[in-house]
């Protein structure tokens, strides 16, 4: 008989919530007859709100919990931020589906309009989660005092609102996608601070035997997002770094070819490397191996290794 009920996993933050109705929508309305149920589940990242993402290490951080359930197929699917998903998925996983991109910048939230990076008073102070967002923040301005700020996006603008702070930064799809713009006083050019590997998408996680989750999920892939997240991601996992440490990618499908730019840096910036290859699209993991090779062989190693050792 024709499974007719797909289960969805998500984290339960406002965001994630938005993320799995947003697939749910989107599944019901192009395969007809399908329910689709979402299951709340909590992670470890969602439990530990008073540390650094930095210094609890981020390997399924916002992730275990959820491949648990798939693994016991209590769910079909998990719908994450790619962003968040590691490189490395466990035994038995994979990413099987990636929804068409959001736009990928970070934002300023200020609370006055047309604040960018280079009009932020001098020793101005930003909040960011982010070690890639604060070390593209002091190589472009080291006067800038850095402080941390973790929770969900609500959260992360109220603590903004109630604080003395001139400033946060978010993603733009995160704040968009809660319909939280009126805060946004700028957008952050991508020429001015790379965004994370795999930012502004949504990666849906199955059981490698799921046959059903697997034929469902096919009608809201988009290949392109896909071809580009791939990229990223091989750029990531050669490098054999997390997303808690100063990397950023970006890979965009143009007519002439698959465009990957990529960044390493140390946290306070002063070291910062930054290049971009063309490839092919049907290539898109050599071209982010290749990307990752020539990081390394101008320096991206130790830069990471000392930022290791450090933590």
């Amino acid at each position: 008989m024709k499974k007719d009920k797909l289960i969805i996993g998500s984290r339960g933050s406002d965001l994630a919530l938005w993320q799995a109705n947003f697939v749910k929508r989107e599944l019901e309305k192009a395969n007809k007859g399908l329910k689709v149920e979402i299951n709340i589940i909590k992670t470890k990242g969602d439990k530990i709100l008073d540390v650094a993402l930095s210094k609890i290490g981020d390997k399924g951080l916002f992730t275990k919990e959820l491949e648990v359930k798939l693994l016991n197929d209590e769910i079909d699917i998990a719908v994450h931020s790619l962003k968040d998903l590691q490189t490395e998925l466990p035994k038995g996983l994979k990413l099987a589906c990636v929804t068409k991109r959001h736009p990928v910048e970070d934002v300023i939230i200020a609370k006055k309009k047309k604040i960018t990076v280079d009009k932020l008073t001098q020793g101005a102070t930003v909040a960011t989660g982010s070690l890639r967002r604060k070390s593209q923040l002091k190589h472009l301005r080291p006067d800038l005092n850095i402080v941390e700020l973790r929770g969900n996006v609500p959260t992360r603008i109220q603590k903004y609102l109630d604080s003395d702070w001139d400033a946060i930064i978010l993603a733009r799809a995160g704040v968009e996608r809660l319909k939280l713009s009126k805060h946004i006083s700028s957008i952050i050019d991508k020429e001015v601070m790379l965004p994370a590997v795999g930012q502004g998408a949504l990666g849906i996680e199955i059981k490698s035997t799921n046959n059903f989750a697997e034929q469902v999920i096919k009608s809201i892939h988009d290949e392109n997002t896909f071809a580009a997240a791939t990229a990223e991601r091989a750029f990531l996992k050669k490098l054999e770094g997390g997303c808690q440490i100063p990397i950023g990618a970006f890979a965009e499908v143009r007519k002439n070819g698959l465009y990957l730019t990529g960044l390493v840096a140390t946290v306070e910036g002063d070291i910062t490397l930054r290049k971009t290859l063309r490839g092919s699209k049907k290539e898109a993991e050599k071209l982010g191996k290749q990307l990752a090779i020539d990081m390394i062989k101008a320096g991206a190693k130790k830069i990471l290794k000392d930022i290791y050792e450090s933590r």
